[in-house]
Parts: structure tokens; C-alpha cells; sequence
């Protein structure tokens, strides 16, 4: 699974790049998808998918559930007690943001927030002790196929944060984030007949 440049993804037309203006990107990926037909929208998939999209590989399901329990058992899906900058990201939607957006602010998606979702753009978030993540899914419509990006901003939340992302950083890389997006791959597959 590829990841791009930074400089890649960000000449990429999406609303993230200034929403976000200020918050790192930790990494971005893609991923072509077939394309049976013109037209088929990311909300259109995501509502077809109903919560399947990214279902990860049992290696990667079991990395998750044992970073989970250390969470619990540490306390770190706890919210932090303080945070530099606004408490959620949703805070930095406009009025235009809001009325674009196809799902409300703060509709929980998994593990995650919806910040916004778009016709072709979604940006969910999850805050706890450890970071400020935000994910970001988009699709793209080219001649031939369809591109699937998928990026990551972490906003640091305490001195924890640079320690946890490094010691993550080669399991996110190396088996959650390909798992993640194979599991995109799969459910496109199965889905996008009936988008």
C-alpha cells in the first residue's frame, strides 16, 4: 500500500488541507479502486459499506485489541484534562462547513467523531490522552479508476504523545494502516455494484 508526499496529497482540491491548517500530517496513502462506472461518490460507498469500510486483517485486529487493553489499563482513552488549541476539531467549522456537511459534527463513526463529511471528503477525530487524531478518507475519480486517500494528523496532547506515535509508528505502518486500506479494497469490491 503506497504512501505519498506530503507535497502529493496536498495538491490534492480538498477542504483538510486549510481546516487543518497548523496540525501535522502524520502520513497519507492511497489506493486505486476499480471502476466499474462514473459517479460513485464517497458518502455513496460509506452509506453502501454501512460501517464495513475499514475492517482490519486478523493480525492487525489483534495489534488494535492489545493497544485498546493497554489503553484501558493505563487510562489513556480517557479525554485529556487539557489541550492546546480548540477542544475538537469541529470547533473550527463554518457555517458553510456545517450546511455542506452530510453527517453532523460529533456523530460517532466507530472508535471516531465525524468532524465533517462531504460528498467526497470525510474527516473523523478521536481525542484521548495519548493524541488529537484526525483520519481523513477521500475519493478521487479518474478516467480509469477511482483513488482512495487516506491520511492521518496527529495534534500532540502532552509529552506523551511524541514517546506513544514512535513507538506505534512501524505497527501503523507496517500492518494496521495496509490492513486498514486492503479492507477498503475488499469492501469496494463487494459494495460498489450496489452503489
Amino acid at each position: 500500500m503506497p504512501q505519498i508526499s506530503e507535497q502529493e496529497f496536498e495538491r490534492l482540491p480538498l477542504r483538510v488541507h486549510a481546516f487543518l491548517e497548523g496540525v501535522p500530517l502524520h502520513d497519507a496513502w492511497v489506493i486505486d479502486l476499480p471502476r466499474s462506472r462514473g459517479g460513485i461518490t464517497l458518502d455513496e460507498f460509506l452509506r453502501v459499506a454501512s460501517g464495513s469500510v475499514f475492517t482490519p486483517s486478523p493480525a492487525a485486529g489483534a495489534l488494535l485489541n492489545v493497544r485498546f487493553f493497554v489503553g484501558r489499563l493505563f487510562g489513556w482513552e480517557r479525554a485529556p484534562s487539557t489541550t492546546t488549541g480548540p477542544e475538537t476539531f469541529a470547533d473550527r467549522l463554518t457555517v458553510a462547513d456545517r450546511a455542506r456537511s452530510l453527517a453532523p459534527a460529533g456523530l460517532r463513526d466507530g472508535l471516531f467523531r465525524v468532524v465533517y463529511r462531504f460528498e467526497n471528503e470525510q474527516l473523523v477525530e478521536l481525542i484521548n490522552r495519548t493524541a488529537h487524531a484526525a483520519a481523513l478518507s477521500a475519493l478521487v475519480e479518474t478516467a480509469s479508476t477511482y483513488r482512495f486517500y487516506f491520511a492521518v494528523y496527529v495534534r500532540s496532547v502532552g509529552r506523551l504523545t511524541p514517546v506513544y506515535m514512535a513507538l506505534i509508528d512501524p505497527f501503523r505502518k507496517l500492518v494496521v494502516y495496509p490492513s486498514l486500506l486492503r479492507g477498503v479494497r475488499a469492501c469496494w469490491k463487494q459494495t460498489v455494484g450496489a452503489v
